[in-house]
């Protein structure tokens, strides 16, 4: 699977564009009151990111598992200190609504929690290379 994201900004005009095998959708998220750059920062992205995947993932997995579930709610949050300093302390909570026993749950969201790949991603670190175009 490839994903990509495309971001293109100047005064007022931000233009978000993400694709996963080349099936492309415009995210809308306004420039900030200055008029450049986003109104979101990078590390709220992150975190949206982890909640974006547990949620989905929930929802695959269940589905995998014939398990209903008809709600998700993650809450992530973390630390972020000076400029050009890495994140810390990532933390997240889950609440999975479904007519299916707890124990049920439980496990779909710790399985969820041992295979969400955005979260795996950022367990194991990886490298980040600015090319040159």
């Amino acid at each position: 699977m490839k994903i990509s994201a495309k971001l293109k900004n100047s005064f007022n005009e931000h233009y978000l564009e993400v694709a996963t095998n080349g099936a492309t959708r415009n995210v809308q998220i306004p420039p900030k009151p200055t008029g450049y750059g986003s109104d979101i920062n990078g590390g709220e992205m992150l975190l949206l990111a982890l909640a974006t995947c547990f949620c989905n993932d929930i929802y695959r997995e269940a589905a995998k598992k014939d398990i209903s579930v008809s709600g998700v709610e993650v809450n992530c949050t973390a630390d972020f200190g000076a400029e050009g300093e890495p994140g810390s302390n990532f933390q997240y909570t889950v609440k999975v609504s479904s007519d299916s026993p707890k124990n049920v749950i439980e496990e779909l969201i710790e399985h969820t929690n041992r295979i969400a790949e955005i979260h795996n991603t950022l367990r194991i670190g990886t490298a980040v290379t600015l090319v040159n175009s």
